[in-house]
């Protein structure tokens, strides 16, 4: 086993500058050996971070190439701007360096086959960072899945319900790729959080698929106003007509079954939630009212129903892997979610060995966005997934 993992970090927007403060510098056995933007400013802040808190000074590139060459260098960590990730991430297996891949949707179902036969060519892993996997709720819900307690489960749904309408808006201020995104294309852009604690419970790519989704994209307004309101002397993003629509549902239809429904909602005002429900034939959990429903217990409270039951089943169902985090003590970033994502993914380098969310993983999770915008451009069609492990689902039954 390998004690010491020496990485670099590529992407320091706010993202990239948010891990390296945690977990990355937190973490006994990491070090940050180089740094990587296009921007030298941010490098240089970066750099002089790493320095101050570990008394070292960090390579500085502008070029992540050269983080690859570095023979020191074990691993990378890829918080670019979604359009970048797979390809660096290619050139990181192909340097025989693992690839950590921050969350986003891939662009094209070719670049999603080049990720997966570059692993299958080269062995080296590459993991999709999505920390919602970890979340406690999500955990605890896989744990009660995998016991019954819902019975069989038929539907899930879960959503990216977030007002990003101001760091959109002020993407050329910001220098945020989210601006550009939103001006040019419209479809499910950031499906990973909500589908990959849902892949998990369902057994997605381990004894079960996804077959094929249907997209439906609402009008685009909810910027426009915004712009209109809080940036009145912007007569440049004021004339944008945007594309991406405010609201898109996407519909998967599994091999198992079930059916699972995705919503992106970012550009029109509200509160912040990831919309997680979980279906199934003995009862059901829901993320907005905090509960769990359960058939045998709570079918007498179908009108009036309370909610905010969730913490009444922690200590009987509460994840062995929460268990054992909430005694050693909770780390900052995202309710604690970086922090283990973080370190499922520097145990995997340790010990050379598979990541828990794997390149098939990686490329059904992201491969998402572009099959949706396909089906919007064709009025809400169907559309194929691709099966990433070429027939491996029906095989592949224990999940990592």
């Amino acid at each position: 086993m390998k004690q010491e993992v020496k990485i670099g970090v590529i992407g320091l927007g706010s993202r990239g500058r948010s891990l390296l403060r945690s977990p990355f510098l937190i973490h006994p056995d990491v070090t940050v050996a180089a740094v990587c933007d296009v921007y030298e400013d941010r490098v240089q802040e970066a750099a002089s971070y790493v320095e101050q808190e570990r008394g070292q000074r960090p390579v500085e590139t502008t070029d992540y190439k050269s983080i690859l060459q570095m023979d020191e260098v074990d691993a990378v960590l890829i918080c670019t701007a979604w359009e970048n990730h797979v390809n660096v991430a290619i050139a990181a297996m192909e340097a025989g360096k693992y690839a950590g891949l921050e969350v986003g949707g891939a662009y094209s179902i070719q670049e999603c086959w080049d990720l997966v036969r570059t692993h299958e060519r080269t062995k080296v892993p590459v993991m999709l960072m999505e920390n919602c996997c970890y979340g406690r709720d999500e955990m605890m819900l896989l744990h009660m899945v995998r016991q019954g307690i819902f019975g069989e489960i038929v539907h899930c749904a879960g959503g990216y319900h977030h007002d990003l309408r101001g760091e959109i808006s002020f993407g050329r201020e910001n220098r945020h790729y989210r601006l550009r995104n939103y001006i040019h294309k419209n479809c499910e852009n950031y499906p990973t959080h909500e589908l990959g604690p849902i892949a998990k419970i369902l057994g997605i790519n381990h004894g079960n698929q996804m077959l094929t989704l249907t997209s439906m994209a609402s009008k685009a307004r909810g910027l426009a106003a915004y712009v209109a309101q809080e940036k009145p002397a912007d007569s440049e993003l004021q004339a944008t007509e945007f594309k991406q629509g405010d609201i898109v549902n996407t519909i998967i239809k599994c091999a198992g079954g079930e059916t699972i429904l995705l919503t992106l909602d970012t550009t029109l005002p509200r509160y912040y939630s990831r919309g997680l429900q979980v279906r199934g034939t003995l009862g059901m959990y829901s993320e907005d009212s905090h509960s769990i429903f359960l058939d045998n217990q709570h079918r007498a409270m179908e009108f009036g129903w309370p909610g905010n039951n969730v913490d009444e089943y922690r200590s009987q169902y509460e994840h062995p892997v929460w268990q054992r985090y909430i005694e050693e003590g909770i780390k900052e970033g995202h309710d604690g979610m970086d922090w283990l994502v973080f370190c499922d993914f520097i145990k995997a380098v340790q010990n050379g060995t598979q990541t828990p969310i794997d390149v098939y993983d990686t490329a059904a999770w992201m491969c998402i966005s572009t099959l949706s915008e396909q089906s919007i451009a064709m009025g809400g069609q169907p559309v194929p997934i691709p099966d990433f492990t070429n027939g491996r689902w029906v095989l592949r039954t224990e999940q990592n």
